[in-house]
């Protein structure tokens, strides 16, 4: 088979290569000339752990190009995938859909173009319930019913693994009424059926909402499971034996009751947003989901004050060491990282930040250009009066807390992800801050440091 993948950011490029891998003929075609010469050189513009390998081993194969013809791109391609971004549009949290409409309007004045064939349009984007529908009107205008098909196919890759959920995927969900399209997906998806990977067809609309739908589910589980930790540091919980209690419920499960600072990245906080506005105007608010993003948001801010309540209730002056800056590890992502809305009050507030993350101190720079980055975890240690842990990166689970300690100017650790135990922590002489747990700041004493703060 022959594929085109719209757009080279993190869904295309992960998906053009991962199909590529399945041994079908993939173009990845992108407007941002100078990426597509980065990608032909075989730099990658971002980091996703396996993907350089991947990308590599696929073009050697000849199963992997890159070009910024779309012409090129789709000249027999059987099946075009829209994969551009889709952020949130600014004042109403709606997600901005111009980047999808000009691809499809561009794909349908190239396809006019192209010797007489059927293409299967497919949005791999995420997009709000009624977008397949535009786009298929888009495409009418152009070209006659028998010279396209339309589906929705959301992605579900997790940042730091992507590749094997592409390969190894819960399923596949693919929306359309085209029993062409099927047939064309069906197809391209064969190597997951012979892992016996359930693929779900669905109606165009009923694809688009599951996505949302099942990160507004996972944001708030994240987010009912910071609350809990919340209430174990007021009553004397230990929220990591409550997440591991409950998540042995098979109808729980144990994924995504890690108690932290909130959630971020590019998905949770834009696709809540864009669905609490989708069910706005079909009239059927979705209150729950509304109040997840307020106590997301307020959580994250909260951390900052935290900070401060364990560095005796004021850091001007102070020298507080951070380790990691992207929203989760194996990711150099800041998007809506939770570090965005912590460091900056600190360093307002009169803080020095020293901080190091593995991978996304370049793009920190670019958002937070008011810390000093080191070049690794002792490095901003060194000196410091407190120590941050805020991104689990796995080389961060295992520091010499015997040299942390003789390094540190005060032994203060605050460890928004639980990496460490508290046991641990007390026998290296630190003294340890964590989230839901007996050695975490008690509630009440975090108020008196939101002064400080402002």
């Amino acid at each position: 088979m022959r594929i085109a993948m719209i757009g080279t950011g993190y869904v295309g490029l992960v998906s053009g290569a991962c199909f590529s891998e399945f041994g079908v003929s993939v173009t990845c075609v992108d407007k941002d000339a100078d990426k597509i010469v980065r990608l032909q050189r075989g730099e990658m513009p971002i980091f996703e752990p396996g993907l350089e390998q991947l990308v590599a081993t696929n073009k050697a194969a000849g199963r992997l190009t890159f070009t910024t013809d779309l012409k090129v791109a789709l000249d027999g391609a059987e099946a075009v995938f829209i994969a551009v971004g889709t952020p949130s549009r600014r004042g109403d949290g709606h997600a901005d859909l111009s980047y999808v409409f000009a691809a499809a309007a561009e794909i349908a004045e190239t396809l006019a173009e192209l010797p007489d064939s059927r293409t299967v349009i497919v949005t791999k984007s995420t997009v709000p319930v009624g977008t397949g529908r535009r786009v298929e009107r888009i495409l009418q205008r152009r070209l006659p019913k028998s010279a396209f098909d339309v589906a929705s196919n959301p992605e579900f890759l997790r940042e730091g693994s992507a590749i094997q959920d592409f390969m190894r995927p819960d399923r596949v969900v693919i929306g359309t009424e085209s029993e062409y399209a099927r047939t064309v997906l069906r197809a391209l998806y064969r190597p997951l059926y012979l892992l016996e990977t359930p693929v779900v067809f669905t109606t165009i609309e009923t694809a688009e909402l599951i996505k949302y739908a099942a990160n507004a589910f996972l944001a708030t589980k994240v987010t009912f499971i910071n609350q809990i930790a919340d209430l174990c540091e007021a009553v004397g919980a230990d929220v990591q034996d409550v997440a591991h209690g409950i998540g042995l419920d098979g109808r729980i499960g144990r994924k995504f009751l890690h108690a932290g600072p909130g959630f971020g990245g590019s998905c949770f906080p834009k696709d809540c947003a864009a669905l609490v506005r989708t069910a706005a105007e079909a009239g059927q608010p979705l209150s729950l989901v509304e109040q997840v993003l307020d106590i997301n948001d307020n959580r994250k801010r909260a951390m900052a004050e935290r900070i401060a309540a364990a560095c005796g209730g004021d850091v001007a002056g102070k020298t507080i060491a951070v380790l990691g800056l992207t929203f989760k590890p194996n990711t150099d992502d800041m998007r809506e990282s939770p570090s965005l809305s912590i460091l900056p009050p600190l360093v307002e507030a009169g803080a020095t930040i020293r901080a190091f993350d593995p991978e996304g101190m370049d793009e920190a720079k670019k958002v937070m250009p008011g810390l000093d980055y080191c070049g690794d975890a002792y490095q901003a240690i060194e000196g410091a009066d407190a120590l941050v842990f805020l991104t689990e990166w796995n080389e961060f689970r295992a520091l010499d807390l015997t040299r942390v300690k003789e390094l540190l100017r005060a032994p203060v650790v605050i460890d928004l992800r639980n990496i460490y135990q508290p046991q641990e922590m007390a026998e290296a002489g630190l003294v340890y801050h964590s989230i839901g747990r007996s050695s975490g700041e008690p509630l009440a004493g975090r108020a008196s440091a939101a002064l400080s703060l402002g």
